[in-house]
Parts: C-alpha cells; structure tokens; sequence
C-alpha cells in the first residue's frame, strides 16, 4: 500500500510533506491528518528544518474531508456536541502555534477541509487556475473552521457562505487567501524559492516574526471567534435540510454529491469537472 503522506527536503532547511492520496483527490482521511500532523510536529523540533511546505500529488491540493470514511479522531478532542469542528479547530491551531513557518502549495481543488488546512498554513502559493470552495455550506452546516470573514473581508465571506461558490487562485490571491498566484507550471519551483528564501532569517528571530503577526490577529478575536464558530457549526447539523440530506449521503456519498451542486452546474456537474 503506498503510504499517505511522501515526506523529502526539496532543498536546505526546507521538509516537504505530499499528501498522496491521488486516486481519492487526496480527500482527508483522519489516518492522514494524523500523519500530517506528526510530520509538521517532527519537523518542528528538528533543528535542521528552518520551513516547511505541504502539499497535494496528483491533480489537487485537496478535495476535502474523507466523507467516504474518516476514521477515528488523530488526537483527542472532548466529546459531546460540536465535537468534531471543535476538533478541526484544534488541529488548526496545532500547526498556526508551531515555531517554524509552513507554506501551502495549492493546485487543483482546494475544497472543504483542503481549504481550512490551507488556511491554517502561514503563507499560501495558488496555481492561478485553483479552485478553493466549501459546498458543504449548501447542504450540510455551516464550516467547521469559520476563518473566511477573516480572511476574505465579510463581502466576499458571506458571498461564498451564501452560494459555496468556489474562486480561482487569482481571486484568492485578490481576496487575500492566497499570497500569490502563479501557473501551475510555475507554481512548485515559485513555492521552493520563498521557502528558501524565509530558510535564509534565522530560525530563532523567524518564530518571533511569526508569532507577532498571530499575536495581532488573536487580541483582534480571531481564535476566539473561530472557537465560537463550532457552536454554529453544530447547530447546522440539526437543520432539516442537513437530517434530509445526509439520509440522501447514507445512500450514497457520490450520489449525495451530485444532487448538492446539480442545481449550482458546478463542482462534480460541472462538464469535465470531478472534485470527488
């Protein structure tokens, strides 16, 4: 079986983490958050690692959440309501409060939870002609990890919360979810240069750096409001629309994904499109 995750050093001081789950659009399995989180941690306390880039094989970043099977939880979050967007909250925050900067190399889709995983990074590098959505806000619950007011401005937030339209790498670049766009073809050898760029400031004085940019965006309530976000996120589920829908997903979860954006004419419907 070829394993989840292909892990290498591209160049000095920079570890590389490929999901490799091509054949599944590299969809998040919990086996797979597991080991991304325990390569991103071992990474962070190995001295010879200065940054560190994460990336999808195959044709995208990722489709999202394993909605096929995720499996049991990567590590603990409390039980009861909201239990599982408390837990991607968490894992969010797993790799936001590591000392060593992480870039996300996005191609393809970047959908659901590719998206928040993307997020969580501190600098994202887009193929212009990516596309980052979250469709689930049309059948399901709102997010699990409510970042983009944020990040987006609450205009184009609440645009995509109100459709689950996806934007292309150009548009996020706009939109401030992105730093840069460039294509595809570029994008990998773009993405190792900043890397080896931010590998050149000293690891020490790099973590400082980082973590007062955080330190901003916290005492202006971000990692509260993404906490208080999975109350929402909860709540979504009790909705008659999510019960009916997720009986249409227990049928079949291919099915389930047609019928969600056939009205939309996109994601899965849209002609020579396939995110899942």
């Amino acid at each position: 079986m070829a394993p989840l995750l292909l892990i290498d050093e591209p160049s000095p001081g920079v570890r590389r983490l490929t999901l490799n789950r091509p054949e599944k659009r590299n969809a998040l399995s919990n086996a797979l958050r597991g080991e991304i989180f325990a390569a991103l941690e071992a990474a962070d306390q190995d001295a010879d690692v200065r940054v560190m880039i994460l990336r999808g094989a195959g044709t995208c970043f990722s489709s999202g959440y394993d909605l096929a099977g995720l499996g049991d939880l990567p590590f603990h979050t409390a039980t009861g309501q909201g239990q599982w967007a408390r837990h991607v909250v968490e894992g969010c925050f797993r790799i936001w409060d590591l000392a060593k900067p992480v870039l996300a190399q996005v191609h393809g889709w970047c959908l659901a939870g590719g998206s928040e995983l993307a997020f969580a990074c501190d600098l994202v590098y887009v193929a212009e002609d990516a596309q980052i959505g979250y469709p689930a806000v049309r059948t399901m619950s709102p997010p699990d990890n409510q970042f983009h007011a944020w990040i987006l401005g609450m205009r184009a937030a609440m645009e995509m919360m109100l459709t689950g339209d996806a934007i292309s790498g150009v548009e996020a670049v706009r939109l401030g979810f992105a730093n840069r766009a460039f294509t595809v073809e570029r994008l990998e050898a773009e993405t190792l240069a900043m890397a080896e760029r931010i590998a050149k400031v000293d690891p020490e004085l790099a973590q400082l750096n980082k973590r007062l940019v955080h330190r901003q965006m916290e005492a202006m309530g971000l990692r509260a409001g993404l906490r208080a976000g999975t109350d929402l996120h909860a709540l979504g589920w009790h909705t008659s629309a999510s019960r009916a829908y997720m009986q249409t997903m227990r049928a079949g979860v291919k099915a389930a994904l047609d019928a969600r954006d056939q009205t939309f004419g996109d994601y899965r419907t849209q002609a020579g499109q396939n995110p899942r």
